[in-house]
């Protein structure tokens, strides 16, 4: 397959990037095709509004050129099975039955809903870890043996390494769904693209996202006269004097195995780690931005303000936080389900703040997570899987059921409608949390650029971060790894790496 890439990529860059160049506006107006909801059988339909042009396209679409190259060269082709119907997004005969795997809790609630509906199309779904924490190695043990599911829950992070491995389907024939790109928040629909206006191809449809503010036990804070910082200073200052107050308490966590939330950390600061600079990646893991993100960490861990030794998402951290060991997280929307379903002892304590700020006054957010629904190579029903794919992400009951049961924070437009988003939340002492979270994706930063082989950056990185909290290291020195191994492993897949 890389032999194919090495030998035809590069030409092919370079008639896509002058191409690129060369285009000039759209300016024909074209009517909105019916979305896939509209087309479902026995069910309430929604249709897509008119698209608007996106303001900022900036998001790089993702290992788009070895995918190109391969398709150029007479390799695999996104998926297609020989089976015309199916490449041209047909409608199938008869009923038909789908898989789909995913991870989010209680999403089967929002799968009988649909099945109810659609007698025709019924969906058989597998709950399974998270995606790194095994389902993604399963996918791809499955796409290999050919009996992968028709469905899987998928981050946006991850999209690339499987477009890399030819393990999605193109569902930009199916009816609808490019139209459907108005439905959603802007950045999200760039991450599931190719091309302006998602020409060369559409891979998944967005699921939800993650923008990310500040949770804090309330109660603490006010026990030992904390202000609720605003500034990543005055973080800094609240991390001391809890420790002085209460020996045992830290003011967070600092998990080895959640590389992407300190992604998430450096997004905010306005960083990159990857440019896209003609055909070629610019890696930049290891940079200043970065480093003074870093760095502020590394102060923290090495003063044993925060806790090391408690992995994100593990019995032993919703004990310290019922326990009031550990006061804060620093998390995405999606969180706010985390604490209140594994801390349940500490109903009406926590609330939640903005991000804290490297420069007071600034609104910055970074985003953590965020997930689409993909429809996987081989599947032999892409027309029914397109419209399951886009009711589940759009359908104001689907979005109502996926943030009640697991807890997302919904990338359609209209899911930040829900009547749910705008109501007080009992366990946050009623507080209104959605409306920080609101604010705070306004404020990401939509230049963000995901790179092409991203679980080889998350492994490199992860293992940085053991060294560091294990004292063989620092987080500086994790950057610098992370960049010398994430050269490699581009340079592995046969793309180019600008110096």
């Amino acid at each position: 397959m890389f032999d194919q890439i090495k030998n035809c990529t590069k030409a092919l860059i370079c008639v896509c990037c002058d191409a690129r160049r060369s285009r000039t506006p759209r300016r024909a107006a074209r009517a909105a095709a019916p979305g896939p909801g509209g087309l479902t059988e026995g069910a309430a339909t929604l249709s897509p509004p008119v698209r608007r042009p996106l303001r900022r396209r900036a998001l790089v679409p993702l290992a788009v050129l070895p995918l190109l190259a391969l398709t150029a060269c007479g390799g695999p082709s996104g998926g297609d099975d020989g089976d015309g119907r199916a490449a041209k997004c047909e409608k199938s005969e008869g009923k038909v039955r789908l898989s789909f795997w995913s991870w989010v809790p209680g999403i089967e609630k929002a799968v009988d809903e649909w099945n109810r509906q659609n007698p025709r199309i019924q969906v058989k779904v597998k709950s399974t870890p998270a995606g790194n924490a095994g389902t993604y190695q399963n996918m791809a043990n499955a796409l290999k043996a050919g009996n992968a599911p028709d469905l899987g829950q998928m981050e946006y992070d991850s999209l690339a390494n499987f477009r890399l491995k030819d393990g999605l389907r193109d569902i930009s024939r199916c009816p609808g769904v490019k139209a459907a790109e108005a439905e959603f928040v802007d950045w999200t629909w760039s991450q599931v693209t190719f091309g302006a206006d998602g020409e060369d191809g559409v891979w998944a449809l967005p699921q939800d996202t993650g923008p990310m503010g500040l949770f804090y036990r309330k109660d603490l804070f006010k026990k030992y006269d904390i202000p609720v910082p605003e500034t990543w200073a005055q973080y800094y200052e609240a991390a001391k004097k809890l420790k002085k107050a209460g020996p045992g308490s830290y003011i967070t966590h600092f998990s080895q195995t959640d590389p992407n939330w300190l992604t998430g950390l450096m997004w905010q600061n306005g960083s990159q780690m990857f440019r896209r600079q003609g055909d070629k990646w610019k890696v930049s893991v290891d940079s200043p931005g970065n480093r003074k993100v870093t760095d502020y960490w590394q102060k923290m861990i090495d003063e044993k303000l925060v806790a090391t030794d408690l992995q994100g998402f593990s019995p032993a951290l919703y004990k310290a936080w019922n326990d009031g060991e550990v006061a804060t997280w620093v998390g995405a929307a999606w969180g706010y389900s985390t604490i209140r379903d594994n801390a349940k002892k500490t109903a009406g304590k926590w609330a939640v703040a903005p991000m804290p700020q490297w420069s007071k006054g600034e609104q910055k957010a970074g985003n953590w997570g965020g997930s689409t629904t993909a429809v996987l190579a081989g599947s032999k029903h892409p027309y029914e899987a397109s419209q399951f794919a886009w009711w589940l992400n759009t359908d104001p009951e689907a979005l109502a059921i996926l943030n009640r049961e697991g807890g997302l924070y919904p990338a359609a437009k209209k899911g930040l409608e829900l009547p749910a988003l705008q109501k007080p939340v009992d366990f946050y002492g009623d507080q209104k949390i959605f409306g920080t979270f609101a604010r705070a994706s306004r404020n990401v930063d939509t230049d963000w650029t995901w790179g092409p082989t991203m679980t080889d950056t998350y492994r490199s990185m992860g293992d940085g971060i053991a060294d560091a909290l294990g004292g063989k290291g620092t987080l500086g020195g994790a950057l610098k790894q992370t960049n010398r191994k994430t050269v490699e492993s581009l340079r592995n897949q046969s793309l180019e790496v600008a110096k």
